[in-house]
């Protein structure tokens, strides 16, 4: 990347974050708009990129949140997602970006995956209805890029990473995905000296976590490393149980009652765990442990959202 122009669609929003702090490590230059630009207006990413003329792009924005989010905001999640993707990208091709790399989400596989999940199970079977909203606006980012590639030959790839959560993450309770949720409550169960710790559904559902900052170190390593229509998983290839990863968070922020299930709630997909064989191959594997991740990041909660919380925007992911 040296001497690159490079956007971060997305540059406030966790990943966009991660991805900034991986570059500045890197001898290219960081572009961004002055002032917030709405990227669900064509008009105003048109008139961005011709002026900024970037490089390299990577879209990393997008609006995000857990179950009850997508749940109850299905049309945000759709439109807004899709407005997105569809105007960075082709005011990419516009401007003559030479690599762009569009962020999807491993919640675009079926509920019933075989496991681990395989880049080629996409489209293989009907995906989980709490975040389908999301997952068929990302499906389509990933088409688009795939579409660009075969008709106008840009050099447009897309990868898929696992649930992530790090620094500047989500940590309010109606819109957050499962990990920053249960720092939160633990943190504040531990405060008010409560008897247990409740979470949504059984705990049996086994999930995959990933820290942004990995997620950013592959992001840069894909762009530099590779160029082809296939998308790309990234993932730790480590799972574990929603209940014993309450049970880490709890010992991590120091809450001493018992975690309390509430089968009421809904599970979600019973197992997500990435096939990270084809990143592997290409000669990347994850380096930031779960238990050290989620010590960070309630650190990082500790000193940055006690004060402020943060909702989903269209800026961030």
């Amino acid at each position: 990347m040296t001497g690159c122009r490079v956007w971060v669609a997305g540059h406030r929003g966790m990943v966009g974050q991660a991805l900034v702090r991986r570059l500045e490590r890197e001898p290219c230059d960081l572009v961004a708009p002055d002032s917030r630009i709405d990227l669900r207006r064509q008009d105003a990413v048109d008139c961005w990129m011709a002026n900024a003329r970037p490089d390299v792009v990577f879209v990393a924005a997008a609006k995000v949140g857990g179950i009850h989010a997508n749940d109850t905001r299905p049309a945000e999640f759709l439109y807004d997602n899709l407005m997105i993707e569809a105007n960075v990208i082709e005011a990419a091709r516009q401007a003559g970006v030479a690599k762009l790399v569009f962020l999807g989400s491993s919640c675009i596989y079926p509920k019933m995956a075989p496991q681990p999940i395989h880049e080629d199970a996409l489209l293989t079977g009907a995906l989980e209805p709490t975040n389908e909203w999301y997952a068929v606006a990302k499906i389509a980012g990933i088409k688009l890029c795939q579409a660009y590639r075969r008709q106008y030959g840009c050099d447009f790839i897309s990868a898929q990473p696992t649930n992530l959560y790090g620094p500047f993450d989500n940590f309010d309770l109606t819109t957050s995905h499962v990990l920053p949720a249960l720092i939160r409550k633990a943190h504040e169960a531990m405060a008010a000296g409560a008897r247990d710790l409740t979470i949504w559904g059984s705990g049996t559902p086994l999930r995959e976590f990933l820290h942004v900052d990995d997620l950013a170190d592959a992001l840069v390593f894909l762009a530099m490393r590779y160029s082809g229509e296939d998308i790309v998983n990234i993932g730790s290839g480590i799972e574990i149980t929603i209940g014993d990863l309450a049970q880490m968070v709890a010992r991590i922020v120091g809450f001493k009652g018992p975690v309390v299930t509430d089968p009421t709630k809904p599970d979600g997909t019973p197992r997500k765990l990435l096939d990270t064989g084809r990143l592997e191959q290409l000669g990347w594997r994850a380096s930031i442990g779960l238990e050290q991740g989620i010590t960070s990041a309630y650190d990082w909660y500790l000193k940055n959202t006690l004060s402020t919380r943060h909702d989903v925007s269209h800026q961030n992911r």
